[in-house]
């Protein structure tokens, strides 16, 4: 690709960034602009110019993701020799290749979880914390790293900055130290103590510093608002005073404070590179004008001079679209069950399953939705689940594919092209034309495989000479840095998960006060990071979106809840879901509280709600089936080493026993079988109950 050919097609802004090829330059992008796509023209035009070399060019961002995509894009513009890393990644790269050179011996092992670790320090300290105490401590102690607080000094750091730990501030601080000293003793290194470290033998070791100098020339940096100070530390030993350094950020989208991240090096950029150029990128291409005028909306509201200095207000470059739909249920049921009905509505008139996603505050509320959606018979992918490339199916089918091209299977099928080769090939692991009924375990691996047919088409589109080896060489890149394809699924995500990502649709629920913000957001500053984190959410929708809220937890509840402050004078004076079909899929008969189905009497209790009927009315337990699943249960348990009770409790075993499901959509009506338990044990399950032995080993489907 010529140089000129890089700038085509690029709105003035864009191609300002692309043109700036010499730093420092930060660049100001709001959602939906291009920003990816300015970053990346800009170090290929930089490369293609012979400004600089592709191999000194280091482009750092966040995530894994985020870094195939960067990866990609650059391969395609002609400079497929670019560095494009997590902050992590590259640092660990340089520890691994000094380490024996400086230190000498073994490297430390890392620790990929820091909770077995915190779990021991705190029984040396006689603290008894459970699991997610456990977790809690352990962000705690990942914030105490990141800012660079000492367990000496940890106490003063929460003191002055204001934080609430998640217990007793002394024995936070007790277990940090001990935590500190296991990880020495046993040589471990933690993801912190990875960026901690190359910067310390940066500083410290001037041959090393030397050669990373030479290395690395020319650095890029994606998401600087949630530069973290031992993030910053490290960029600061990469650059060694030297100015070529573009950064790239949108201080409206700063959701991540209190992982220690701070918009503050966005923002006194051009403090601390006087010379620095300042690109703003404000041309929304993502979202249509109805919902780029919500979103300015709400951010138009924040508060404080800071917010109102570094203000974009966006532009959509998009058709006219649907106005934004805002809804208020009785009750979460309620409003769970409606946006399933309308997620299959948006479906059967042609917008793709992938396409569609429901965003929420905090993960508890995901559980609503995953019984809704299954009760709709409408497939979910839970963003944040297990890895797509470590599943059972997917390794399968990448060793029968890696062993297809070595055998030269393209020869075999000439003439067929990559797509229909890898159908070939996944055809020997089960991938059928057409997916399989239900929604269990089959209907999930065959999911797995349908997503590789589809990246199998993505790559053929943009190369058609593609062969089999070049598409098992993407998938080997896209595993080891856990890019995913798309899966054919409606999403479930915390607002926190979804950012960088988007959707057609955007259903964002459990707009409440108490929720958004959240009940412990208490200071000016906490409650406007939770005004930015409605404001991502929004920003992911291209064109559908649905705000909505609920009046009362359960059905039948008091109804004292109140729509998020941030809506105010934003949403209609009028508003509340349209009449249900006759024909909708229901967990509720009419409003209110579940009925029992022995004597109708309303069930308030939470044990009657999952039994789905009084205590005192029949129960019609078939006990055979009980002790079945019963004896399941414990296999099960004992195979993969966790309590029964994570499988399914007593009581929904009970419930099972009683009700006698005979499909995926019964079971699922079910309390406590939610979509991820359908997923992982619907088919072991509906074979007990036809009084069949489970076809595999239970629980062993992903």
């Amino acid at each position: 690709m010529e140089a000129d050919e890089v700038l085509a097609g690029l709105d003035p802004e864009q191609r300002a960034v692309a043109e700036a090829v010499r730093g420092p330059v930060c660049v100001l992008a709001g959602a939906g602009t291009g920003k990816t796509r300015a970053i990346t023209h800009r170090i290929a035009y930089a490369v293609l110019t012979g400004v600089v070399a592709p191999q000194r060019v280091l482009a750092v961002t966040f995530t894994t993701r985020a870094a195939g995509e960067l990866r990609g894009r650059l391969r395609q513009l002609g400079a497929p020799g670019v560095q494009a890393r997590t902050f992590h990644a590259a640092a660990l790269r340089q520890l691994t290749y000094f380490w024996p050179k400086v230190i000498g011996g073994e490297p430390p092992r890392v620790v990929e979880s820091k909770i077995a670790l915190v779990a021991e320090a705190a029984r040396a300290c006689r603290l008894s914390y459970g699991r997610t105490e456990l977790r809690d401590i352990a962000a705690e102690i990942e914030w105490a790293k990141v800012t660079q607080h000492r367990p000496e000094d940890y106490v003063a750091g929460v003191e002055r900055t204001g934080r609430k730990p998640p217990a007793d501030v002394i024995d936070v601080a007790r277990v940090y130290a001990v935590y500190e000293q296991l990880r020495r003793e046993r040589n471990l290194l933690d993801f912190e103590g990875i960026l901690e470290l190359t910067a310390a033998m940066l500083t410290e070791y001037p041959e090393v510093a030397r050669q990373v100098h030479d290395q690395y020339r020319y650095f890029v940096v994606d998401e600087y608002q949630d530069v973290n100070p031992l993030q910053k530390l490290l960029l600061d030993a990469w650059l060694g005073g030297r100015e070529e350094l573009c950064v790239v950020g949108d201080p409206n989208q700063t959701i991540y404070s209190f992982t220690g991240a701070t918009p503050q090096y966005l923002l006194d950029f051009t403090r601390e590179h006087p010379g620095a150029r300042v690109i703003k990128l404000v041309r929304d291409y993502r979202s249509s004008p109805q919902v780029v005028r919500l979103a300015n909306g709400v951010i138009g509201a924040a508060r404080g001079r800071t917010a109102r200095r570094h203000r974009l207000e966006l532009v959509s470059q998009r058709p006219d679209g649907p106005e934004p739909v805002f809804i208020e249920y009785d009750d979460e049921i309620a409003e769970a069950d409606d946006i399933a009905r309308r997620a299959r509505k948006l479906i059967d008139e042609g917008v793709p399953a992938s396409q569609i996603a429901v965003l929420y505050r905090i993960n508890a509320q995901s559980e609503n939705f995953e019984a809704a959606f299954a009760a709709a018979g409408v497939p979910v992918v839970l963003h944040g689940a297990e890895r797509f490339f470590e599943r059972q199916e997917v390794r399968e089918a990448v060793m029968r594919l890696r062993g297809a091209a070595r055998a030269g299977a393209d020869a075999e099928t000439d003439g067929m092209g990559l797509v229909a080769t890898v159908r070939h090939v996944l055809a020997g692991v089960g991938f059928t034309e057409q997916p399989p009924q239900g929604i269990g375990a089959a209907r999930a691996r065959w999911e797995s495989l349908s997503a590789l047919v589809r990246l199998a088409e993505d790559v053929a589109a943009a190369d058609p000479d593609a062969a089999l080896p070049q598409f098992v060489a993407e998938l080997e890149e896209r595993a080891a840095l856990q890019h995913a394809p798309t899966m054919e699924g409606v999403t479930l995500a915390s607002l926190h998960a979804a950012k960088g990502l988007e959707w057609d649709a955007v259903f964002l629920a459990g707009l409440t006060e108490g929720t958004l913000p959240i009940v412990y957001a208490e200071t000016a500053e906490q409650i406007e990071e939770e005004r930015r984190l409605l404001y991502v959410g929004i920003t992911r929708a291209r064109e559908h979106l649905t705000l909505s809220w609920a009046l009362s937890r359960a059905p039948g509840g008091r109804k004292n809840r109140s729509p998020s402050r941030f809506l105010e004078g934003l949403r209609p004076q009028t508003f509340g879901p349209p009449a249900a079909p006759a024909s909708r899929p229901r967990r509720r008969a009419g409003k209110g509280p579940l009925p029992c189905r022995v004597c109708g009497r309303p069930l308030t209790a939470a044990l009657e709600r999952k039994l789905g009927r009084c205590q005192d009315c029949p129960s019609a337990v078939d006990e055979e089936l009980l002790e079945a699943l019963k004896r399941w249960r414990a296999a099960l348990a004992e195979e993969q080493g966790i309590p029964p009770y994570v499988v399914f409790t007593d009581v929904t075993l009970q419930a099972i026993a009683e009700q006698r499901p005979e499909t995926p959509q019964q079971l699922a009506r079910i309390s406590g079988v939610g979509a991820t338990k359908l997923i992982r044990y619907g088919d072991a399950v509906l074979a007990l109950c036809r009084g069949e032995t489970p076809a595999t080993p239970p629980g062993l489907t992903d």
